[in-house]
């Protein structure tokens, strides 16, 4: 069966992570996804290594591991936009697209001719996503926004850490660049709203994403702590604010993460390790008592969990309903029976290097599965295809448009 969106054009000016892991998806639910790139350079990530993809004798070949983990299954030509008839091409195939997604600075799109007004009146029907980081309106529009600042501003590394007043405690990022990938699935999930809404109306609209909006609202469960109590969180290291026990033990040989979500739950804990009191207690018998004494629970806790290692916790636990797992590395991720099962990690071919890597689309439909049709693309791949097939270019105007560096 064709994807899901295999209806879909997408033409994706964006760069770095938020635009793309947006076309990312779109691209693996069958979307049709050109990638505009600057020639000569493209993609910012293109450059953002080492580590780089390696060739069959070993050596690295141009494409950074950043690069390739977000932009598989796309289309790249090679496009000066920023010179007229670069504009002109972009607006021919933005009269083809369905979708547009650019993340430039306020402003430098509509300066080329090339903002929400100026395509809609070639396209009425183009959903036109804008992603910054700090939106289109506001007075902080014109600031460039990076997913590390935003983590900051955002609140979300004054929640991340270990506590303050303990070794290593403070503000700490998150170890993903979360900003941009929520980011990312919000331009996806709201393109897709845009589109069925059109499905409708017959008429496309523009779309304004900040990445600063984005993760306020992702925080939403932490921020109505504050908004109904008035107290600012703090960080409570790998413990939750709200539930006890939830947060990391140290076992006999490692670190397990225990995360008992109800009193049903403590009252099972409790069997199994033969502290049957402990569930009985009054201190403890419920989530909001247990909040409340946490500090007199959690050592208790963490002189019982000593006793055995990880594994043995795991295989006691898990079979009566506790939550509970080890802490992986990035390798014991993929050697993890379920993912393995699941399919997660998965290998295409590739131009230079023979073969990529590639973690797997989450998705998983029963009548329009994900496709992995073509790996991350090389730079400006797809360009002569791309004019040669829907703008009727032929190969003496590519090569002019070659000679004159606009492709």
């Amino acid at each position: 069966m064709p994807g899901a969106l295999s209806h879909i054009r997408v033409l994706d000016l964006s760069r770095v992570l938020a635009g793309p892991w947006a076309s990312l998806l779109l691209s693996d639910l069958g979307a049709e996804v050109i990638k505009v790139e600057r020639p000569g350079k493209g993609d910012d990530t293109r450059a953002w290594g080492p580590p780089y993809l390696k060739d069959v004798n070993g050596r690295d070949t141009s494409e950074a591991a950043y690069y390739l983990g977000a932009n598989r299954g796309k289309k790249s030509l090679t496009l000066d936009i920023s010179r007229s008839e670069g504009q002109e091409i972009v607006r021919q195939l933005a009269a083809k697209s369905d979708i547009l997604l650019e993340n430039y600075m306020v402003g430098t799109l509509d300066r080329y001719g090339l903002g929400y007004d100026d395509l809609k009146e070639v396209n009425p029907g183009l959903i036109y996503c804008s992603i910054t980081g700090f939106g289109q309106t506001g007075p902080y529009s014109h600031r460039a926004g990076y997913d590390f600042i935003i983590q900051g501003m955002a609140g979300l590394m004054s929640v991340t850490g270990e506590c303050e007043g303990v070794p290593g405690g403070g503000p700490q990022k998150v170890g993903v660049p979360v900003a941009d990938l929520f980011t990312g699935l919000y331009s996806a999930v709201a393109v897709l709203a845009a589109l069925a809404q059109r499905d409708v109306s017959g008429i496309g609209q523009h779309i304004d994403m900040a990445l600063l909006d984005v993760l306020v609202s992702t925080m939403g469960t932490a921020y109505m702590n504050f908004l109904t109590s008035g107290n600012v969180l703090k960080s409570h290291g790998n413990a939750a604010a709200n539930i006890v026990p939830y947060q990391v033990f140290t076992c006999k040989d490692g670190k397990i993460v225990l995360a008992v979500g109800n009193d049903g739950q403590f009252t099972k804990f409790c069997e199994i390790v033969r502290r049957d009191e402990l569930a009985g207690d009054q201190r403890f018998a419920t989530n909001s008592m247990r909040v409340r004494n946490r500090k007199i629970l959690v050592p208790i806790l963490e002189e019982i969990l000593m006793q055995r290692t990880v594994h043995e916790w795991v295989e006691a636990l898990d079979p009566v309903g506790v939550p509970c797992g080890p802490i992986n590395d990035m390798a014991q991720v993929f050697e993890n029976p379920q993912v393995k099962h699941r399919g997660m990690l998965l290998e295409m071919l590739h131009p230079l290097a023979g073969r990529v890597p590639q973690v797997a689309s989450p998705f998983r439909f029963s009548e329009t599965p994900v496709q992995y049709h073509s790996p991350p693309p090389v730079l400006g791949q797809h360009t002569g295809e791309i004019l040669r097939g829907m703008l009727g270019h032929d190969d003496q105007e590519l090569a002019r448009l070659a000679e004159k560096g606009i492709i």
